[in-house]
């Protein structure tokens, strides 16, 4: 369902920064991904798997460290500021459809004034919270596993 994303050299470049407590972006998202998937059957909410797991996939695609600022980006409002740059970094490099710009846009209400739009967005919003704070107690750990069935488009 997403080997361009899972294939491309920036979403591999994730693996370089840290999330939330020792697990890296790339580790964070993939982990996003399956608890979003797990959630949507657990609730029997009817969704386009395809387009929840993009979104997903590409909610956290800033691509830097925020805990290390610099000169040019100090990244003290990460948390509001992250969603708009990682739908612009993810629409140079894939095609989005609008529920997968509405995923990476609003991932992080209630910080950012707008609430998701569609049920994979609302999803993906409440897996990453989930895993957020997961990862930031240190509950998960490490590094995520790519499930095989998501290489093979």
């Amino acid at each position: 369902m997403a080997p361009d994303i899972l294939g491309s050299h920036n979403f591999k470049r994730m693996k370089e920064y840290i999330q939330h407590g020792d697990v890296t972006v790339n580790a964070h998202v993939l982990r996003v991904a399956r608890c979003s998937i797990a959630l949507s059957e657990y609730l029997h909410i009817s969704c386009s798997k395809r387009e929840l797991i993009r979104g997903a996939l590409l909610h956290d695609y800033f691509l830097y460290d925020w805990h290390v600022p610099d000169a040019k980006n100090p990244h003290r409002l990460h948390g509001f500021y992250h969603p708009g740059l990682a739908l612009r970094n993810a629409a140079k490099e894939y095609p989005l459809t609008v529920r997968e710009q509405n995923i990476i846009k609003r991932h992080m209400w209630p910080l950012t004034m707008v609430p998701p739009g569609c049920r994979e967005a609302w999803i993906v919003t409440a897996a990453d919270k989930w895993c957020s704070l997961l990862e930031t107690l240190y509950i998960y750990r490490g590094h995520g596993a790519v499930p095989a069935k998501w290489r093979s488009g």
